[in-house]
């Protein structure tokens, strides 16, 4: 594991660039999932102010998280809800009475608890290599990185700006060359007209308590592949965007906090917390500061955002539609620049793990998903198998 040195000069952990990061975090997130838990209680058969509840259940729930987690281990620790888990949840609940919706979730939240109490989750990913991790991270990265380029197809002006900004700003004030990004993006986006402003309106979220109740067909046909999708497809990635950051983070109270938080607050609808991966590395890269051991900040701010979303509810999600989407993939991209360069370098630096790297990478580039699980969860086991097959004399002798 790398360890990180100290900057020449000491800077504040206070600083701009990890504010924006952490905003960023939180745009990013939004504009790329949170309809599918829209999607998700509307499955539930949820009444707009069950839906608010939802939406202030996950905001508390990834807000609390990443500022408690952050400041606790000094490291940008970044929770989300998870968009495969919502997204099984939209096809799965149709039918279900809300009450046993909810005791699903609180099921899901037991088992990611027991995981994390007992340190099964870590003990297992402990055996995965960094430039494995730092492969699949880069893989499942890079289609943002990307997405800024298909962004030019319908809004080139737009995003030949932010590339433009983004290299001179790295050239002349490289700490806030991604904000500088987002200001140009904006004012580009609003001298053509393409902010949305029509969309916003202000509104608060109010908590709705759901007593739960529980049936085992439903615990054991959609609890079950909900906490199996929950691991393998958030918090696997979770855990690798830390180790291939350089944060030695101990990963089983992280699992333990996300669990019991997604326990208590699941009555009012919060239907998954876990590990982020890429909104973290946005938390995680030197545009957020160029200082690892201040990047915590960008965590910190990155949970004050999610609490403004979880007590603005619907105003929030309201806010980030006005933002064109090519902003959005622009910006998530750019920001992601440096992590992706980063973890390519990871995965190719040992020879002997420079093809299984190259496997998971492309496995995780692919977005290939089996059975409900994600790519990076495959990604992994694709490399792990790779390494096992072309290193097996090695590991035996040693």
């Amino acid at each position: 594991m790398r360890t990180f040195a100290s900057p020449a000069a000491p800077t504040s952990a206070l600083s701009g660039s990890n504010v924006a990061a952490g905003f960023i975090t939180v745009l990013v997130g939004f504009t790329s999932s949170i309809a599918v838990v829209f999607q998700a209680a509307s499955a539930a058969g949820a009444t707009p102010e069950q839906t608010s509840s939802w939406l202030w259940s996950i905001g508390m729930g990834t807000g609390l998280t990443c500022i408690g987690l952050s400041l606790r281990y000094r490291a940008p620790v970044v929770t989300a809800w998870s968009t495969a888990g919502a997204a099984i949840l939209a096809t799965s609940l149709p039918g279900v009475p809300m009450s046993e919706s909810i005791g699903i979730f609180l099921f899901s939240g037991a088992l990611a608890t027991l995981v994390g109490v007992t340190g099964w989750f870590e003990k297992a990913l402990s055996r995965i290599s960094l430039p494995l991790a730092s492969a699949m991270l880069a893989g499942i990265l890079a289609r943002f990185g990307m997405d800024v380029f298909v962004a030019m197809k319908s809004q080139l002006v737009l995003v030949l700006t932010m590339l433009a900004t983004y290299v001179i700003g790295k050239r002349l004030w490289p700490r806030y060359a991604v904000i500088s990004v987002m200001i140009a993006g904006s004012a580009v986006a609003w001298a053509r007209g393409l902010m949305h402003v029509e969309t916003f309106h202000v509104a608060l979220a109010t908590p709705v308590f759901i007593a739960p109740s529980f049936s085992w067909p439903t615990l054991i046909g959609i609890g079950v592949p909900l906490f199996v999708v929950n691991m393998a497809s958030q918090n696997v990635p979770g855990v690798a965007a830390i180790r291939a950051s350089g944060y030695r983070t101990p990963i089983s109270p992280l699992i333990t906090s996300t669990g019991v938080l997604n326990m208590l607050l699941a009555p009012f609808g919060c239907c998954s917390l876990n590990l982020a991966a890429i909104t973290a590395a946005i938390c995680m890269g030197k545009e957020a500061h160029e200082d690892p051991s201040k990047r915590y900040m960008a965590g910190v701010f990155a949970g004050l955002f999610y609490l403004l979303s979880g007590v603005f509810g619907a105003t929030i999600g309201a806010l980030f539609t006005v933002f064109p989407k090519e902003l959005v993939f622009a910006v998530a991209g750019i920001a992601l620049f440096a992590t992706i360069a980063n973890g390519l370098h990871t995965a190719m630096s040992t020879e002997h793990q420079r093809e299984p790297a190259i496997i998971t990478f492309l496995v995780a580039l692919s977005g290939v998903s089996l059975f409900g699980i994600g790519a990076a969860f495959w990604a992994l086991l694709a490399g792990v198998l790779t390494s096992l097959a072309l290193n097996w004399r090695k590991a035996r002798a040693a």
